[in-house]
């Protein structure tokens, strides 16, 4: 996982919409793909950034494939903005 990557996942709406959907729960590609108004292929794409960018993880159960949420990288990120931005009483 690379922050470019994680950045360029997070960069289209799309992508961040299907994080939300993930907040709930895992969901499988049919059910997120029914939530919007676009193409599987095009769904299937926005998942491979996802999952590329270590944001999501995916599951094989049967002839279904299932998407949760990877906190661990969401955990990072957040740690390292904290970081980022240090302690607000540091610059006064």
């Amino acid at each position: 996982m690379t922050f470019a990557a994680t950045f360029k996942a997070l960069s289209d709406p799309v992508r961040r919409d299907i994080l939300n959907l993930l907040k709930k729960g895992r969901l499988s590609a049919g059910d997120i793909g029914a939530q919007f108004d676009m193409t599987g292929a095009t769904i299937s794409y926005h998942l491979k950034i996802l999952k590329k960018a270590d944001l999501v993880v995916e599951s094989r159960e049967k002839n279904y494939i299932y998407y949760e949420l990877s906190t661990s990288v969401l955990e990072d990120l957040m740690v390292w903005l904290t970081d980022l931005k240090g302690d607000s009483h540091e610059n006064q």
